[in-house]
């Protein structure tokens, strides 16, 4: 991964200064297990920072989301996790739906992080803001033709849509969000627009679909930003744009990655300093910027180059919806052939 900007060239730097410690500050301090959907290079760096600042050693364990939950329900009592963290809203109320998180009460935490972007239950807290909007090929579209993600199911997109495939749960969740705004028959009516507008088969990925709008298989696309941040990096003469959609009807549709307090920790006052602190402006450039993402901290700033894309207006529903209307929604996407 690049680590071409300011802030990332800050947290390479940071992670090379925690490598460096004395062996002996990790061996007196107290110890925390986390279990993490996120991939070691997203995390590694951040936990290491933490460590040098309180003395805390953080072991971890990454795999995919089900299979982390599903470790937590199998070890019950037994688990040695204090926190989970995994991406997408849906994860996050699935993991609560299972029993393997707590309760937080924190006056931090409800400060850090919006109110729509953390679980009304106080199970869970978003961490790190991803923008799921249109991307569209520069010389077949203009940003004046775009306007919603409803728009896309109208005809004059027949032939010119790029999707990723519906088993991804980004698209899962956008779909129950569409749901919770406008109710299942029309959310229906609009992913069958969709799928009638298709330029190709859903794609198995966000940098996939991108590149074929780029490459003039299509004119659009719906994808989450950091996947257009990363392909940008390394091919900035692709003629691809971003259009922040539905700007005067609900916002952006916007996702989170975020943790929770595992059920059966062993260590919940350790696990919720370090919950806080991920939430901290100190932290939060590290936990978002690694990945091209957006603070959930307000008070935050992003990294440069996602500042450059411009300001938006988010939607103001609960991203809890998107695992609460999850099940809902991939019937829906399946009756409407969307694959």
């Amino acid at each position: 991964m690049s680590l071409r900007s300011p802030a990332r060239r800050t947290l390479a730097a940071l992670a090379i200064a925690a490598c460096l410690l004395p062996a002996a500050q990790a061996t007196a301090a107290d110890r925390l297990v986390v279990y993490s959907a996120r991939i070691e290079a997203l995390i590694k760096p951040m936990f290491e920072a933490y460590t040098k600042e309180t003395g805390v050693e953080i072991q971890y364990v990454t795999d995919k989301e089900g299979a982390l939950v599903e470790r937590l329900k199998a070890e019950g009592a037994n688990t040695t996790a204090d926190l989970l963290i995994t991406t997408d809203a849906g994860n996050l109320w699935q993991a609560a739906q299972e029993g393997v998180l707590r309760p937080v009460e924190s006056a931090v935490l409800e400060k850090a992080v919006p109110a729509n972007l953390r679980d009304p239950g106080k199970q869970w807290f978003g961490l790190s803001i991803r923008a799921r909007t249109l991307f569209f090929n520069s010389k077949m579209a203009k940003a004046g033709e775009l306007s919603t993600y409803e728009d896309l199911a109208a005809p004059k997109w027949r032939g010119k849509l790029c999707l990723r495939s519906s088993k991804k749960v980004y698209n899962q969740s956008l779909v129950a969000m569409l749901i919770s705004e406008h109710g299942e028959a029309k959310a229906e009516q609009i992913v069958r627009g969709w799928v009638a507008n298709l330029a190709a088969e859903p794609f198995a990925d966000d940098t996939r679909m991108l590149e074929a709008v780029a490459a003039g298989q299509c004119a659009v696309g719906i994808a989450n930003t950091y996947y257009y941040g990363r392909l940008m990096e390394k091919k900035p003469e692709l003629p691809l744009a971003i259009f922040w959609a539905n700007q005067n009807d609900g916002g952006v549709h916007v996702n989170v990655s975020g943790a929770g307090l595992t059920k059966h920790g062993k260590q919940p006052a350790q696990a919720q300093k370090l919950l806080e602190w991920l939430a901290s402006p100190k932290a939060q450039n590290l936990f978002a910027d690694v990945n091209l993402e957006f603070p959930v901290n307000p008070a935050v700033a992003p990294d440069p180059v996602v500042k450059a894309w411009g300001s938006f207006k988010a939607s103001p529903l609960n991203v809890v919806e998107a695992g609460r209307l999850q099940a809902t929604a991939v019937r829906l996407m399946d009756r409407a052939g969307y694959r």
